[in-house]
């Protein structure tokens, strides 16, 4: 795998695993930044570093393709897109009925 790639898959493990920290009530949809480099990555047999498993939550020896399948599978669940001030956590509309002080 091309070490850009490689960055760049790196850099969207650290958001998943910020996003995974979310109660997932919670979580804002998974951002659509993450397509490209899932897409790139989803034929990639090469194994990820312990560390870079351990922060997916997938067993260490895990492959770059393995991962991309977890990202995928994160995206195509979400219903509608998800906006880059929410991420990892939704925003919460104040309530109408608290008063301003």
């Amino acid at each position: 795998m091309h070490e850009a790639a490689k960055l760049q898959f790196e850099r969207i493990a650290t958001e998943y695993a910020s996003w995974r920290g979310v109660p997932e009530n919670e979580r804002s949809p998974a951002p659509a930044w993450w397509w490209g480099a899932a897409m790139d990555a989803l034929d990639k047999s090469e194994v990820m570093s312990t560390e870079l498993c351990t922060r997916l939550d997938l067993a260490a020896g895990s492959s770059y393709g393995a991962a991309a399948g977890l990202l995928t599978t994160a995206l195509a669940e979400q219903t509608s897109p998800g906006w880059p001030d929410e991420f990892p956590k939704k925003f919460r509309q104040p309530d109408p009925a608290e008063k301003i002080a």
